[in-house]
């Protein structure tokens, strides 16, 4: 579907929802001042469009056991078109892992890995991610703090 041009309502629609995504769209119509059936037509648009790719709840990774994050650099030993899709591919499958990046520079992805702890870390490092083929490093970083986590674009 071709997408058009945002308005200011549905860039406010978008603001609100990346803020707060169980406001009802009776709530979103009131803080707007459009009527329910507006709000709705224009999130359903939204979402066929592929401005919304979908609606989650964000968890407290503590609360759910996923206290340790590690960023892992990852260098395969090369870059042919198969072995970047078979490490794509297989890395998605470990539920550890929490985003996949190809990146620019000495490293060809970033993994943001969430663990409960290093051992289960170390696990998950020894029985998963290094029993991949094709990977000559990986380099990883462990989270000591977290000064800002956000979710929202500014738009």
């Amino acid at each position: 579907m071709q997408t058009t041009e945002l308005d200011t309502v549905d860039l406010q629609i978008l603001r609100l929802l990346q803020k707060d995504a169980s406001l009802t769209n009776k709530e979103i119509a009131f803080e707007l001042d459009k009527s329910v059936a507006t709000v709705h037509e224009r999130i359903r648009k939204l979402k066929e469009q592929g401005y919304i790719k979908k609606i989650v709840a964000l968890l407290d990774r503590k609360k759910v056991n996923r206290g340790l994050i590690a960023f892992s650099q990852v260098l395969l030993n090369d870059h042919t078109a198969q072995t970047l899709a078979t490490f794509e591919k297989e890395v998605s499958r470990f539920p550890e892992v929490m985003e996949c990046f190809q990146m620019t520079g000495t490293f060809d992805f970033i993994l943001r890995i969430a663990t409960s702890d290093m051992d289960a870390y170390h696990d998950f490092y020894r029985n998963k991610l290094a029993t991949l083929p094709n990977i000559n490093t990986v380099q990883s970083f462990f989270v000591l703090s977290e000064t800002k986590s956000i979710t929202a674009y500014p738009i």
